[in-house]
């Protein structure tokens, strides 16, 4: 007795849950490299904040007159340097956020995927456990019919 191939009567839904853990994992992804980005303006900002400073700094030591307008405008500099600098910072803060809850997403999805996985694989077992009893139980009735042919024939 040949065994029927088994069939999963929720592929459909196992193959949705599976698409939605692929596009979690690359909004993962995208969202990583958008991190990424902001860890590397930020760090340019830090420079630029550290180059205005050396720059305000140098016109404070160099012995030399600086005018107000000069100082003025030098101060200026550092202001927006420092107000970039952490606008730079609030917006890796987000993005940091931001693949917090994408990799929350992409968990819940995998998790979702693992539970269907886990439901095919029972139900292929069980599958697999009634046809080895079907055959198990062919094969004994093959075995008492020759049994009794022999007691027969004695």
């Amino acid at each position: 007795m040949e065994t029927p191939s088994f069939t999963f009567r929720l592929e459909r839904v196992r193959d949705i849950r599976e698409r939605a853990e692929d596009q979690a994992r690359e909004a993962l992804t995208h969202e990583i490299r958008r991190r990424d980005e902001g860890r590397m303006l930020l760090d340019e900002a830090r420079a630029e904040v550290r180059k205005a400073c050396d720059l305000n700094r140098a016109s404070l030591s160099g012995g030399q007159l600086t005018t107000a307008l000069n100082l003025r405008a030098i101060q200026g500099y550092v202001e927006r340097a420092e107000q970039l600098q952490t606008s730079a910072a609030l917006e890796l803060s987000s993005r940091e956020a931001e693949v917090q809850v994408k990799r929350q997403h992409l968990a819940a999805a995998a998790r979702d995927r693992q539970a269907i996985d886990k439901l095919k694989e029972r139900q292929l077992a069980e599958h697999n456990a009634e046809w080895a009893r079907k055959s198990q139980n062919t094969l004994d009735e093959l075995a008492l019919a020759v049994h009794r042919r022999g007691a027969l024939a004695a």
